[in-house]
């Protein structure tokens, strides 16, 4: 487990830094996660970050359940005033092993998804380590928790052309690691990089999924 949080760290280090010198335009643009902008979804992250489970289950009370309102009653909490302190306030939750009553990959996947929701729509490119890729994808590949993943590859076959990564079986789709993996997710802008004749059955399933 403690590896896992130094690959979280390491990516959360990358993320920061790939986010100096941002525009306001740029930190406001729109990002893949939702109706968030690029700084709403990394102050997102922060709160995400913040949150034990205890204070987790307290603001689930506090919003009566209402998941929505609670994302944007945390996300409200660590924006800040202006995108300088948006990326401060990240950059001091990079070491923090505090989480939500979830896996500690999944949180591995939080910092990679909503890192790529930024980040693609910016044009940032990030080589991820091919290990660490590797590793998100198959647990997005056997399970539903936080991200209806495994139900969205059902009777698919999904092949890494960069990686190690292979399974299911069924109709074929192929790409690199990181591109299937934020499929899995529903990211539809990563259908682009994926061949084979599963995707159309993938399509069907990922309509209006990003969150």
């Amino acid at each position: 487990m403690n590896d896992l949080w130094k690959l979280i760290h390491a990516e959360r280090a990358a993320l920061a830094d790939d986010l100096v010198g941002l525009t306001d335009d740029q930190w406001e643009s729109q990002s893949l996660c939702s109706d968030f902008t690029v700084r709403e979804t990394l102050a997102h992250l922060t709160a995400g970050a913040s949150l034990n489970p205890v204070r987790w289950m307290a603001g689930v009370i506090r919003c009566r359940f209402d998941f929505d309102k609670q994302v944007a009653y945390r996300l409200a909490d660590h924006l800040g005033t202006s995108p300088t302190e948006t990326l401060e306030r990240f950059r001091r939750i990079i070491p923090s092993t505090t989480k939500a009553p979830i896996p500690v990959i999944a949180m591995l996947g939080e910092t990679i998804v909503h890192g790529e929701d930024i980040r693609r729509p910016l044009a940032i490119h990030r080589d991820y380590p091919i290990a660490t890729i590797t590793r998100l994808a198959q647990y997005y590949a056997g399970s539903d928790l936080v991200v209806l993943a495994k139900s969205r590859i059902r009777d698919l076959r999904l092949v890494a052309t960069d990686g190690p990564f292979t399974t299911g079986t069924g109709d074929l789709i192929t790409g690199p690691t990181i591109a299937l993996t934020l499929a899995m997710t529903g990211r539809t802008t990563y259908w682009t990089d994926l061949k084979g004749p599963g995707i159309n059955l993938l399509r069907t399933r990922s309509a209006g999924a990003a969150s």
